[in-house]
Order: C-alpha cells, then sequence, then structure tokens
C-alpha cells in the first residue's frame, strides 16, 4: 500500500479525531506496551500520531483535482475605440454625474454650532 502524504490541514483534523476516539476508550490499532505507554503519559495525541505514523488507520483523503480542459485559450479582442467615440462619452458621463449628482459645499466654521456648555465635568 502507497502511503499518503497529507497536507499539514489534514494531518491536523486526522490526528485530532483519532485521538478524541482514543479519548473515549476506543480500542487501539497497535500495540504499545505498557512502559511505552506511561512513557507518553497516556496521550491520546501521541498515541494517535503513532497510529498515523504506522499507517495503520484505515483513514483516506479524497482530494478533487480541477477538471483538465483541453485546447488554445484565447484572449478575446478588445475593439478599438476612437478618441472621439471615446470623449463623447466621457462627456456624456459628465453630464449625467452633473444633472443627477449632489452639488456639496464647504463647511464654513459660521454654520457649525458651538457646544452650549452643558459639560458633564462641571456636575456638583
Amino acid at each position: 500500500m502507497v502511503q499518503q502524504i497529507f497536507t499539514k490541514y489534514e494531518r491536523a483534523r486526522i490526528l485530532g479525531a483519532r485521538a478524541l476516539q482514543i479519548a473515549m476508550n476506543a480500542p487501539l490499532l497497535i500495540k504499545i506496551s505498557k512502559e511505552d505507554l506511561e512513557k507518553i503519559n497516556f496521550d491520546a495525541l501521541k498515541i494517535a500520531e503513532t497510529e498515523l505514523d504506522s499507517d495503520v488507520l484505515p483513514i483516506s483523503i479524497n482530494k478533487p483535482m480541477p477538471k483538465k480542459r483541453e485546447g488554445i485559450l484565447r484572449r478575446p479582442k478588445a475593439t478599438p475605440i476612437s478618441e472621439v467615440k471615446k470623449e463623447e462619452s466621457e462627456e456624456k458621463l459628465e453630464k449625467e454625474i452633473i444633472e443627477e449628482g449632489e452639488i456639496m459645499e464647504l463647511a464654513q466654521p459660521e454654520d457649525e454650532m458651538e457646544d452650549t456648555g452643558n459639560d458633564s465635568s462641571d456636575e456638583e
């Protein structure tokens, strides 16, 4: 059997799922001596990692690949726009913006309202 190469994300997902199973008293898929279990402090994640590295986990990852296309990809030809048409379309757009747009004026200091003096720090 060919050993699959997993990405770090796939490996983390597999180890997490298997560690959860081991933590919930699932049977171990490899024989590990009591001494070795005591060395790793019965850590479910390390046991799962040992199982994954020994290639006994019945887990496979399906990686769908993009569809292959055959044929030559061509860029669509751009139709050249004459300078006159370009200027006409810009003028038309500018007129629409002026007609529909709102003219904003600059704010003047007199327009801003002065604070009425109700400071919360003056409370007694």
